[in-house]
């Protein structure tokens, strides 16, 4: 069985930064890309926000020149999924979908989260086009124009105040007659000119011929008084929550009601499962797989960072 030092899972900003400093410091990483090489930025056409870019760059772009980088440094880039762990034991064992099975004396977990869809095919069909699951990301590209954030939560109130920074105008469309966020950001979601929340309200699909012109909503549907219109609109945020891909690590890791990985005292160090209060040696936690609140592609690159450095202070204690 092959034995590496350091075992990456996950290649977004977190993982290949991870492997830039990991292979740096002559640990000999192996990554793991998982189902979508380079992560969530691989969905989105312009990242504007990530520093050293003054242009802007395609995210398909940036995510290639990172793994560039960390291949530069040795690192040892491999298709796959791991779909199976075993923690119980030192060296960690992973399998991967391929059957193949490796010992690792550390492992850097960098396997993000994925955005929740309503499941509607012209999610994919218009993805790039007027479909986007972040609005800090994606809101620049709509100043002045009218958009719609899809939830009632915390979340979709956020999205939608700063959009209404951004944009003419806002429609937030809510399932239940109600939004679930918290009173402060009902406050000022009511309280914003721009934003207009359409209660009782879902998307049918979405329509426009080189992108997201409108979308097709239906008010009170299965009531006597249904309604169903279309909003014209430039663009489709979806805001309904992200699910952390963490599923195979839950026997032995720690994790929030939602499924994200709990770390230790603001370290990559991961909680066990069996004692929250305590890290399970050598196992590390990068990117959005461990991160609820920001969820952006700087964080997780500087998260990736304490996760390398944690993992070789870690070896040479071995």
């Amino acid at each position: 069985m092959e034995r590496v030092k350091c075992l990456i899972i996950g290649s977004g900003p977190a993982g290949y930064t991870a492997a830039i400093y990991a292979g740096r410091a002559n640990l000999a990483p192996v990554l793991y890309c998982g189902l979508q090489m380079g992560g969530q930025l691989t969905q989105t056409t312009t990242v504007e926000n990530f520093p050293g870019y003054p242009e802007g760059v395609d995210g398909n772009e940036m995510m290639l020149q990172l793994r560039q980088q960390a291949e530069r440094f040795g690192c040892d880039m491999r298709d796959g999924i791991i779909e199976k762990v075993d923690f119980s034991r030192r060296p960690y064992v992973v399998t991967t979908d391929r059957g193949v099975e490796l010992e690792a004396d550390t492992v850097i977990i960098a396997t993000g989260a994925s955005a929740k869809y309503l499941g509607l095919d012209d999610e994919k069909k218009y993805n790039g086009m007027g479909v986007s699951a972040c609005a800090t990301c994606d809101g620049f590209f709509y100043r002045k124009k009218t958009v719609a954030v899809v939830g009632g939560g915390d979340t979709a109130c956020e999205e939608a105040i700063y959009l209404a920074q951004l944009c003419k105008k806002v429609y937030m469309i809510v399932r239940k007659p109600y939004l679930r966020a918290s009173d402060v950001m009902q406050k000022r979601v009511m309280e914003n000119e721009k934003i207009e929340v359409l209660f009782e309200h879902n998307t049918l699909g979405l329509y426009g011929e080189n992108g997201v012109e409108g979308a097709h909503v239906v008010k009170r549907k299965g009531e006597p008084d249904e309604e169903r219109y279309d909003l014209p609109i430039d663009g489709f945020f979806l805001a309904i929550g992200h699910k952390p891909n963490t599923d195979v690590f839950r026997p032995f890791v720690a994790v929030d009601e939602t499924g994200y990985i709990r770390t230790i005292d603001g370290t990559p160090r991961v909680a066990s499962a069996a004692d929250p209060t305590q890290a399970l040696p050598g196992v590390f936690a990068a990117g959005d797989c461990a991160d609820p609140v920001y969820r952006q592609a700087i964080v997780a690159a500087g998260s990736g960072c304490k996760a390398a450095l944690e993992a070789e202070r870690y070896l040479q204690t071995l």
